[in-house]
């Protein structure tokens, strides 16, 4: 939760940018438009996953497999540009989806994995988000949040968790000097920048008109490996030290590099979490993390066990996280990305 000061000084500056952005709308534009519309798209940082309620609630038939929630940055975000218009409403269309790729924004069709109450079959593939938020001539802003699962991070993270406990092994090598059938860490992130400039074209495409601002991934990891116990699930359970400061400083930072470059390049907005979440990385105590651990708190509705693999959270009384943002972690990134879409609409 944010700290009461900093939701004041929020306000405030909200409220001086949504006073100045109707004080520079030219008198005769009036009418054009009754609402800002600014579209929501990424991955599961971005949709929420197991924070706040199911959007849409548990039992609707629209519900799609996507996990988006209340709790996450757009619904937050939401909240405050309601609560503070920045000279006039702000309509949210958020089509995130966890396990999302970078081509699943613009390319090819995405087949949802959520285990919360998965239809019998499973869930049936949604289009790319582009598609599914209808971005055109008529939105205002477009806020992207992925790159993680292209690499696929996740899965990364998941093999340092399996090489952990073997003697003379390292995810480091594996992904550095890869078997036959894996891609190099290097071939990961040249591939991941490609697609990435891909996507933000077929965006700026399909909304020539938007302001496009994309967003970067928080410090998951510490700073200090020896921070993390190797024997909790609640952090980064047995993953080497070494392989976690790897993880950090060739895989985490060099793919928010990449997003901030291609940012750049297309001239476009880049929101940094990275910064103002170092030392609330998933090896803190309770209160101060801002992401959870392998496993962590969640939900009520969200699993204790990982179907296919051998990791079992309930065993601890706690949920299958796999490292990704609490409550705490979406006010932070929510603070910032509120931040630049005002000043992306001021500049409009």
């Amino acid at each position: 939760m944010r700290h009461p000061v900093s939701r004041l000084r929020a306000r405030a500056l909200a409220v001086g940018l949504a006073l100045t952005a109707v004080a520079l709308v030219p008198a005769g534009s009036a009418g054009a438009a009754d609402q800002y519309e600014w579209a929501a798209l990424g991955d599961s940082y971005t949709a929420g996953g197991f924070v706040g309620d199911p959007q849409p609630a548990l039992g609707d038939a629209s519900r799609d497999g996507c996990d988006r929630t209340t709790g996450a940055y757009p619904s937050l975000v939401q909240q405050e540009l309601d609560e503070f218009p920045p000279g006039k409403p702000v309509h949210l269309t958020n089509v995130s989806c966890g396990n999302a790729t970078i081509d699943n924004i613009g390319k090819t069709k995405q087949t949802p994995i959520s285990p919360v109450q998965p239809p019998a079959g499973g869930w049936p593939a949604v289009d790319p988000q582009i598609k599914r938020a209808n971005l055109n001539d008529q939105t205002d802003v477009v806020t992207i949040g992925v790159g993680g699962n292209s690499l696929p991070f996740g899965g990364m993270l998941l093999k340092c968790l399996e090489l952990g406990p073997k003697t003379g092994e390292s995810c480091r090598e594996h992904y550095t000097n890869p078997p036959a059938g894996e891609e190099s860490i290097q071939d990961k992130l040249a591939r991941v920048q490609d697609e990435y400039i891909e996507m933000l074209a077929k965006v700026h495409e399909a909304a020539p008109n938007a302001k496009v601002i994309t967003v970067g991934y928080p410090a998951v990891l510490p700073d200090q490996a020896s921070d993390c116990n190797r024997l909790s699930l609640t952090e980064l359970g047995s993953i080497k030290h070494a392989d976690i400061d790897w993880l950090r400083d060739n895989v985490l930072k060099p793919l928010n590099s990449t997003i901030q470059r291609v940012t750049s390049f297309f001239g476009d907005r880049y929101v940094d979490v990275y910064s103002s979440s170092v030392g609330h990385d998933a090896c803190q105590a309770a209160g101060t993390k801002w992401v959870e651990g392998i496993c962590g708190d969640a939900a009520g509705y969200w699993p204790s066990s990982l179907p296919g693999t051998a990791l079992n959270c309930g065993v601890i009384n706690k949920r299958v996280t796999l490292v990704h943002p609490n409550g705490a972690g979406y006010a932070n990134t929510a603070a910032h990305v509120e931040r630049a879409i005002r000043i992306a609409l001021l500049e409009r």
